[in-house]
């Protein structure tokens, strides 16, 4: 939801999502996909990726949901150092992970989602 949110904010720049813990080749969840339609945003063809070294280095910034998928990252990739953040961070607040939680759960991570997705297009927008 966070890659087509900001990719349809900032559309002259690469956006791309990949997780920590990702079930690789899978799609976007139905609730998302159901979500982001009536937000006009079409996530069909997503498939969910592996973080790896490569795009983390390839990477000019990169967004994590919360804390500890922060901490995660710098650990496990310390080139991320300086470019990563949380999504969230203007706002001081984590995403929690919706996955399997309903559609109340993906209805909140959305609503927070699109602030962090908004505050990070307006900042990316001032510096480019």
């Amino acid at each position: 939801m966070g890659e087509a949110l900001i990719a349809a904010a900032l559309p002259n720049l690469r956006v791309s999502s990949a997780g920590i813990g990702a079930l690789v080749g899978q799609a976007a969840d139905p609730l998302a996909c159901e979500l982001m339609m009536g937000k006009g945003l079409d996530i069909g063809a997503h498939r969910a990726r592996q973080l790896s070294s490569l795009m983390c280095q390839e990477s000019d910034l990169i967004l994590a949901m919360d804390d500890e998928q922060k901490l995660h990252i710098s650990q496990r990739y310390p080139l991320t150092r300086g470019k990563l953040f949380r999504l969230g961070e203007a706002a001081r607040m984590d995403v929690p992970d919706p996955y399997r939680l309903g559609r109340a759960a993906f209805e909140h991570a959305l609503q927070l989602i699109e602030v962090g997705a908004a505050a990070w297009a307006e900042r990316i927008r001032k510096i480019s």
